[in-house]
C-alpha cells in the first residue's frame, strides 16, 4: 500500500509540473512582456525619444541569447548594405585634423543636448579603439586603428588600386552591419550620428598618409 501510495504522489507531482509547465508564457510572450514593460518604464525627454526602443532586424537578430542563424545574418548584411550612400561628391578623404577632433569627441545623442543634428555629435572612436601610440586610456572593445591605411597599403588615395579600400572603410563607418551583422560599431551613417563631412573627416583621420594615425 504505502509504495502504491508513493506511485500515486509521484505521479500527481509529475502532473502538477507539467501543468505548471503548460502555463508558463513562451518566447515570443516574455518578449511582448518585456517590452511593455520597457516602453512603460520610458518617455520622451528632450531630444530622446521612445522610439529609440524600436528594434529593425539587424539589433533584434542580435539581442537574443543566441546568434542569429546563417542566414539571418546574410540578410542582415545584404539590408545594411543597401542602406550604404556612398559620398556625393566622389571624395572621401576630408581633413584629418577635424577627424581627430571628432574621433576624441565623446558627445551628442543624449537628452541634454539641444539638437539631434550630426553636426554637434562626435564619434566617440576612442571608447572602443586606440587611435594613437601616445595614448594612454583607449578601449579594446574594436581593434587598434594605429597605422590603419599604412597596414593597409593606402600611400595614395588617389591611386584607384587604394579604391576597395576607401570604400570598405566608408562603408564601415556608414553601416558596419553590412560586413558583421552583429557588429557593435555604431552605424554613423545610416543612423545619422555623423553627416557626410563629418566621415569624410574621419576617414581622412585613418588613410591620410600625413595623418598622425599613419606616422
Amino acid at each position: 500500500m504505502k509504495r502504491n501510495l508513493k506511485i500515486v504522489g509521484g505521479v500527481t507531482t509529475a502532473a502538477l509540473l507539467l501543468a505548471a509547465c503548460a502555463t508558463l508564457p513562451s518566447p515570443a510572450e516574455l518578449d511582448a512582456q518585456a517590452l511593455a514593460m520597457m516602453k512603460a518604464s520610458f518617455r520622451d525627454q528632450g531630444i530622446a525619444k521612445v522610439d529609440r526602443l524600436h528594434q529593425d532586424l539587424g539589433q533584434s537578430a542580435c539581442s537574443g541569447d543566441k546568434p542569429p542563424s546563417d542566414a539571418v545574418a546574410k540578410q542582415v548584411e545584404q539590408q545594411a548594405m543597401a542602406t550604404i550612400k556612398p559620398p556625393s561628391d566622389g571624395r572621401y578623404l576630408g581633413d584629418f585634423k577635424e577627424g581627430e577632433k571628432i574621433a576624441q569627441n565623446g558627445r551628442g545623442m543624449t537628452w541634454t543636448d539641444a539638437s539631434t543634428a550630426p553636426s554637434s555629435n562626435g564619434g566617440n572612436c576612442y571608447n572602443c579603439h586606440q587611435i594613437d601610440k601616445k595614448e594612454i586610456s583607449f578601449g579594446t572593445i574594436g581593434p587598434s586603428l594605429w597605422n590603419y591605411g599604412k597596414l593597409r597599403g593606402v600611400s595614395n588615395p588617389d591611386d584607384p588600386a587604394a579604391r576597395p579600400m576607401l570604400e570598405y572603410t566608408w562603408g564601415k563607418l556608414w553601416n558596419s552591419k553590412a560586413y558583421s551583422a552583429c557588429s557593435n560599431m555604431p552605424r554613423f551613417g545610416h543612423a545619422k550620428l555623423l553627416d557626410e563631412q563629418q566621415i569624410k573627416h574621419v576617414m581622412a583621420l585613418l588613410l591620410d598618409p600625413k595623418s598622425p594615425v599613419n606616422q
